[in-house]
C-alpha cells in the first residue's frame, strides 16, 4: 500500500478532510479532530481508548508498530506500511481510528 492509496482511503470516509497543520505533515481529520497522521511509509492512528488497548498492535507486530511520540499514552500508535502488517489490517486500523475519533466528537460535529 502506498501513502497516496492510504490517504485516499482515509479521505473517502464520511466527513473526512485533508489538512497540513505543520508544513509537510499531511493528516486526515473528521470534524476538528485528526484520525490519521500520514507519512511517506507510516501512518499514526488512534488504536484504542487507552494505552493498554493500543498495545495489542505492538504485541502482534513488534517490528512494524510503535507507540506514537507525545500522544502514545492516549492510545496512538505508528504503523509501518509495506512491512509485516497486511494491507487489509492497515485499512481496518484506519477504520478503527476513524470510528474512535468520531465517537468522541460532540453529536453536532459527527458526519
Amino acid at each position: 500500500m502506498t501513502h497516496d492509496e492510504l490517504l485516499a482511503y482515509c479521505l473517502a470516509k464520511p466527513g473526512a478532510w485533508r489538512d497540513e497543520p505543520w508544513e509537510g505533515d499531511v493528516v486526515a481529520k473528521v470534524g476538528p479532530k485528526i484520525f490519521a497522521f500520514t507519512g511517506p511509509t507510516t501512518v499514526g492512528l488512534k488504536l484504542g481508548r487507552s494505552r493498554d488497548d493500543a498495545d495489542e498492535w505492538l504485541k502482534r507486530y513488534p517490528e512494524d508498530a510503535r507507540v506514537s511520540p507525545y500522544i502514545g499514552r492516549y492510545g496512538w500508535n505508528v504503523l509501518q506500511m509495506g512491512g509485516a502488517i497486511p494491507d487489509d489490517e492497515l485499512l481496518e486500523a484506519v477504520d478503527q481510528s476513524y470510528e474512535t475519533v468520531v465517537a468522541g466528537l460532540p453529536a453536532r460535529q459527527r458526519p
